[in-house]
């Protein structure tokens, strides 16, 4: 009998404490655009409000799953935010100096290319060289923005018309749209950067979860000397982390532009302190070692239906948005000490 039920309890193995904050995030964002649906109706009972949501908010996911990985690791990364003004700047004058048939895949390297020169330099600063990581990234930060303003202190926008042609592209869905008032089925819409983010959650969920570099991580920012002890390369691996997250970033810059085709000084200002938001929402502990980037995924559309749910309520200003996103955060970073503390405590016990 004892032997059956220790085969049971074998069975039911204990969810994780990234899995069980992402599992919190999840349902408090269901409970939460179910209560908008009810209250609010209009856009929230239709699909498409989602895929706005998706549309509007992809370049924050992609540089959110970018923190998250290096924030696993023990890091940290602000630059995020300009490496994407500088890669939309950059991108929109380099569309419309050049016409031919080869500029978008170029524009596309160069983005890429900025994120990565971000990426090798913070990489190599934080794990080689043993700088904090938060003075590294702040340093990026600026030089980022500084160059952003060097290269135009005007907006630019894209006059590339094969680019303003990918802008406008939208994946239509019809079996997930609506009937208008006038009988026409309206399909459900969503952006190639949308589908682009979405790939990029799924790519590092799988990185994360089943490749050595994926659990290097989180070994890392678990405890450095563990996985020294475990034969694990940590300045290696904390090198890559940060490659990684300027690489996303770059590719955050040109979602960014192809959501909204003009360069701006001010572009993404403040989006590298949504994206911390977002992950620790969704799971993400500053203390690293644990994190998810479904997680994240879930902590971005929260914060994105909270400002959505205030933009449609009477308290319509940006102070209100703030002060819930602001609120939101708190409540669950005292969610996720209350959590930790307690299955601490009967880890003990056991």
């Amino acid at each position: 009998m004892n032997g059956a039920n220790n085969k049971r309890t074998r069975g039911r193995e204990p969810l994780t404490d990234a899995q069980l904050l992402m599992t919190i995030s999840i349902g408090i964002f269901v409970v939460m655009y179910a209560l908008a649906m009810i209250f609010l109706g209009g856009g929230f009972l239709k699909v498409q409000q989602i895929f706005d949501l998706l549309n509007d908010n992809a370049a924050l996911i992609i540089i959110a799953c970018a923190l998250t990985v290096v924030m696993i690791g023990g890091g940290i990364n602000i630059s995020v935010g300009g490496v994407i003004s500088l890669t939309c700047m950059a991108c929109a004058i380099f569309l419309n100096a050049h016409t031919g048939g080869l500029s978008i895949p170029l524009s596309v390297l160069l983005a890429l290319g900025i994120g990565l020169g971000f990426g090798l330099m913070m990489g190599f600063l934080v794990s080689y060289l043993e700088i904090q990581p938060f003075i590294v990234s702040l340093a990026g930060m600026f030089l980022a923005r500084g160059l952003t303003t060097m290269l135009s202190v005007n907006p630019v926008k894209v006059a590339h018309e094969g680019f303003l042609a990918l802008v406008k592209a939208k994946i239509k869905i019809p079996w997930l749209g609506y009937v208008a008032q006038n009988g026409n089925l309206i399909p459900a819409k969503l952006e190639i950067g949308a589908l682009i983010a979405i790939c990029v959650v799924i790519l590092m969920a799988l990185m994360l979860r089943y490749m050595r570099f994926g659990r290097n991580i989180y070994a890392l920012g678990g405890n450095r000397q563990s996985a020294l002890m475990l034969g694990i390369n940590i300045k290696s691996t904390c090198f890559w982390s940060y490659v990684l997250s300027g690489l996303l970033s770059g590719l955050a810059g040109y979602v960014f532009l192809m959501h909204k085709p003009a360069g701006n000084a001010s572009v993404a200002m403040r989006s590298e302190m949504d994206a911390i938001a977002a992950s620790i929402i969704g799971g993400t502990l500053l203390t690293g070692g644990v994190g998810n980037v479904i997680g994240t995924f879930f902590g971005v559309m929260i914060l994105a239906t909270i400002q959505k749910i205030i933009a449609l309520s009477p308290l319509n200003a940006s102070w209100w948005q703030e002060m819930a996103s602001g609120a939101m955060l708190g409540f669950f970073i005292i969610l996720q000490s209350v959590v930790l503390a307690n299955r601490g405590k009967r880890r003990k016990n056991n």
